[in-house]
């Protein structure tokens, strides 16, 4: 699309007039003269090319490292740093000076080292298992002045915490969510919010039994600990402990977050576990709370386990091509969970994973309402709205539920595996909905037929999995909504290959943790706050980098698009044309870009039918300029990609209303809010759509 250099919008202060249109939000008027913008604000492309957080790309470390590398961006007095290297490839830790508290550090490492092996003081009440209360005392230690503490942790110890913070392995190796952290690499981001279960920490065996570990341990600990804090950690090391480093977090996901009085304690634990809180540790100012034994995190059951270490096991043997791993389960049995964990062992072994998302109401990486095909590089270490970024295949579906275009839904998610090379050999992760019955279970047939499937990972819960077992026997009669027996699979669709039907593995997991099949109903618990949050989290792409207060979405300037340079559709209902402005106004939409270039005749473009197109990310249609022809639209995309843009999608995915009712610089009335709204008016209201209803054809699915 044609862009024109984004201006600064007059009238959203003092001066700005607004015009209630009758509607539950009260919209700007359309043909207004108040959306004549002012020099151009030079900084402003500047910001939204750095507005995009571009994190560093994993790389898993195939010999043991003996140095400690900084690629975490944070103040460099905090960061650990690399040591110099002698000949022999060994590390020589530099002092800062040759003081008399780095001689006795010095000489207490030569005594324990002639000494040879006694059993370190303090040691005999170090016990497996979760660290909290007084433990935490004595095996972590707080630096003020650096504002970070350090954490000695022996084999199989845990800590369980609410809070955010960045984690960085010192000595030894840690494990969180199924990714192992060990010393050399770089700093990892941790989120354990109130809205999913809380993290653990788990310390692993450290693979290297002959190592000098009081040497080495000194001489680490020396860089992030005052004396007396060094010499009384340095007494719980052993060849078996790792010690982790442990900062604060603030980011421009967490400050536009934390802005809004209703998530401002999203990062504390909830009402139910705040007497399981630990609030006296050396950890709790970092912006961590412990939490004691009786909050168990996450909990995984044997054919759990079996199952990860099934699938882990067949994608790092030889596989006659990759691995195409499809999850399935019914809703809240802990599907998005169960494949964080399967990304990040699997990240463990291999460089990247590619992740087909076919759940369009919890999406992992993008808003929801989208279909999309990832490769996944870094390990997931958060909730979705803590990893948002822009997928390499992308379809705006515009809903959270595909039940109203089925045959929309199937073809969505084959564009995305045609876009997808077929010589590729890394594993393939598919994630579906949690709709198992009916025609929901039709389109888990047809999923299994469409893909080069290898394995089939059924979650269930109470003993049963909610829906028939789609096993390969299974599957050789039942029927699918596009598919019926016998069937082709995806081979002869995608490579006109004419072999017969594969067969795959079919793994069934039992999750049996707390409230399992039942939706959350604490606060920042339910799928619809899970979906705002992860809206939220997007949006705040469009915030500056650099620390500072957080701007409001109607003090940014937007970019100005002409009516004629891009086509304008509604996906998920029908409007009159005379009326799509003030449905797409105030609103979000979906960035495409057409197969055919859009013609115009002077006016706006309008499509009768919803397309299937990639999307390149998302924007907030902040106003429309009748007078000069100009769609005003806040987005965090680059630039560069947005001239590829001819296409805005509106679905029903809404702003969440924190980000209309919480505008500032305004007296009077809100711009796009209104409270002279009646819902006892005829359709006023949310359309409610019965789902209990079924065809003759779906009773043999039940």
């Amino acid at each position: 699309m044609k862009v024109n250099k984004p201006t600064q919008v007059k009238g959203h202060a003092k001066s700005q007039k607004w015009k209630d249109v009758r509607g539950r939000r009260s919209r700007p008027p359309i043909n207004s003269t108040d959306l004549n913008s002012s020099p151009v604000m030079a900084r402003m492309v500047k910001e939204h090319q750095v507005s995009v957080k571009k994190k560093p790309t994993v790389k898993r470390l195939k010999n043991k490292v003996k140095s400690v590398s900084d690629s975490k961006k944070s103040t460099p007095q905090s960061g650990p740093k690399k040591p110099h290297k002698q000949a022999n490839g060994s590390s020589m830790f530099t002092m800062d000076n040759e003081s008399d508290d780095s001689e006795e550090w010095k000489e207490y490492s030569r005594s324990i080292q002639g000494n040879g092996v006694e059993t370190p003081g303090g040691m005999e009440d170090i016990q497996p298992g979760r660290l909290e209360g007084e433990a935490l005392h004595y095996c972590a230690e707080r630096n003020d002045r650096q504002n970070h503490a350090v954490l000695v942790m022996q084999k199989d110890q845990t800590l369980c915490f609410r809070g955010k913070c960045f984690l960085t392995c010192l000595y030894g190796r840690v494990e969180v969510m199924g990714f192992t952290i060990e010393e050399g690499q770089q700093s990892y981001p941790l989120f354990s919010p109130a809205s999913h279960c809380p993290l653990t920490i788990r310390a692993l065996e450290s693979p290297d039994e002959t190592r000098d570990d009081r040497t080495e341990a000194s001489a680490i600990l020396h860089k992030y600990l005052p004396s007396a804090s060094r010499k009384k950690l340095l007494k719980r090391v052993t060849s078996h402990s790792s010690v982790i480093l442990l900062e604060p977090m603030e980011t421009p996901l967490t400050r536009f977050l934390s802005s809004f009085t209703e998530l401002s304690e999203l990062f504390n634990p909830p009402m139910s576990e705040l007497m399981s809180a630990v609030l006296d540790t050396p950890l709790n100012g970092l912006g961590m709370i412990p939490l004691v034994k009786t909050i168990e995190g996450l909990k995984m059951s044997n054919s759990y386990r079996e199952a990860l270490n099934t699938v882990v096991s067949a994608c790092r043997g030889d596989m006659d091509g990759c691995a195409v791993i499809l999850v399935c389960g019914t809703k809240n049995v802990g599907k998005s969970t169960y494949i964080r964990i399967l990304i990040n062992t699997l990240l463990n072994h291999t460089t990247s994973v590619d992740y087909l998302e076919g759940d369009l109401g919890q999406t992992e990486f993008t808003p929801a309402g989208c279909l999309s095909l990832s490769t996944v590089r870094e390990p997931l270490l958060g909730p979705p709205f803590t990893h948002q970024y822009t997928p390499e295949h992308m379809i705006y579906y515009g809903q959270t539920s595909c039940e109203s275009d089925l045959d929309r839904y199937l073809e969505c998610l084959k564009s995305l595996w045609r876009r997808r090379s077929q010589s590729r050999e890394t594993p393939v992760i598919i994630n579906t909905m949690g709709w198992v019955k009916g025609f929901g279970f039709q389109l888990l047939v047809d999923m299994i037929r469409f893909f080069p499937v290898s394995h089939v990972v059924q979650l269930g819960h109470s003993g049963t999995t909610h829906c028939p077992a789609l096993t390969p026997e299974f599957l050789r009669t039942a029927h699918g909504f596009q598919t019926h027996p016998p069937a082709q699979t995806a081979l002869d669709e995608f490579t006109e290959s004419h072999s017969p039907p594969r067969s795959y593995i079919h793994l069934i997991a039992e999750s049996d943790f707390q409230g399992v099949g039942r939706q959350g109903t604490a606060k920042h618990q339910r799928t619809n706050e899970h979906r705002e949050l992860s809206l939220l989290a997007y949006l705040s792409q469009l915030q500056s980098p650099d620390p500072g207060p957080v701007r409001p979405l109607n003090s940014l300037t937007p970019y100005q698009v002409p009516h004629a340079a891009v086509a304008l559709g509604v996906i998920h209902c029908e409007v009159v044309p005379s009326h799509m402005f003030y449905a797409a106004n105030s609103s979000l939409v979906g960035l495409c870009c057409l197969g055919e270039k859009v013609t115009s005749r002077g006016g706006p473009v309008l499509l009768s039918q919803a397309p299937i197109c990639p999307c390149v990310g998302f924007g907030v249609l902040r106003g429309i300029d009748m007078v000069r022809g100009l769609y005003l639209v806040l987005t965090p995309v680059d630039p560069s990609i947005l001239r590829k843009v001819n296409c805005f999608l509106l679905g029903a995915v809404s702003l969440p209303s924190c980000i209309l009712t919480t505008q500032t610089g305004f007296e009077g009335e809100m711009p796009y809010v209104t409270t002279n709204y009646s819902f006892d008016l005829t359709g006023a209201g949310k359309l409610r759509v019965f789902k209990g209803l079924m065809r003759p054809s779906q009773m043999g699915t039940q």
